[in-house]
């Protein structure tokens, strides 16, 4: 068994202790602000699960795709006829998994930030965001499904699964960057 969840202990609690995150555990975020969040997501979604499915990743893991639920939730909350901004984040991280798509080890670290993540902290999640929160409801069952990831982890992913919290911390800063001014105002 990997002790993967440990080793990345240090960058996940970083991660969990972003503005954005308390933003969104509020109950209180704009839903226009989430979209925004939902878009960016939605390009790294987009590109894993194409890649992770491409090297056989997805084969056993069909119902952890997030990507369609991710575009449903986004086009229920976004009402502007262009879409929102891609942070620097997201595009490095694009940049990166270009550089990786072949590496089915590397690629496991992502699916295993990401969508355990999603099985596990957006639970208490889907409870605070606008919107039906269709990204964090699973069919079938959760445990197996953590399990199931689990198996397909090595302590070799520790590096990569850092970059992936390293690159959700980003995102979450850049993001209260963008719109903590119009955040402040809604809140006052």
């Amino acid at each position: 068994m990997s002790n993967l969840k440990e080793l990345t202990k240090d960058q996940h609690s970083n991660a969990e202790r972003q503005g954005f995150v308390k933003v969104i555990m509020s109950g209180k975020i704009n839903p226009e602000f989430y979209a925004t969040y939902l878009w960016n997501q939605h390009k790294k979604y987009d590109l894993l699960e194409a890649l992770a499915t491409a090297t056989g990743l997805l084969d056993n893991l069909i119902d952890i795709r997030r990507k369609l639920k991710i575009e449903q939730d986004f086009l229920e909350l976004w009402t502007k006829d262009t879409p929102p901004v891609l942070v620097p984040s997201t595009n490095e991280y694009i940049m990166h998994m270009r550089e990786i798509m072949h590496d089915a080890d590397k690629l496991m670290a992502h699916l295993y930030v990401l969508h355990m993540g999603d099985l596990s902290g957006g639970q208490m999640i889907s409870k605070r965001v606008p919107g039906e929160g269709r990204m964090y409801q699973f069919e079938g069952d959760t445990d197996a499904l953590k399990t199931a990831i689990r198996a397909k982890t090595t302590d070799d992913m520790a590096d990569e699964a850092k970059y992936v919290f390293e690159s959700a911390t980003a995102l979450f800063k850049e993001l209260m960057e963008l719109d903590i001014e119009h955040y402040l105002e809604q809140t006052d």
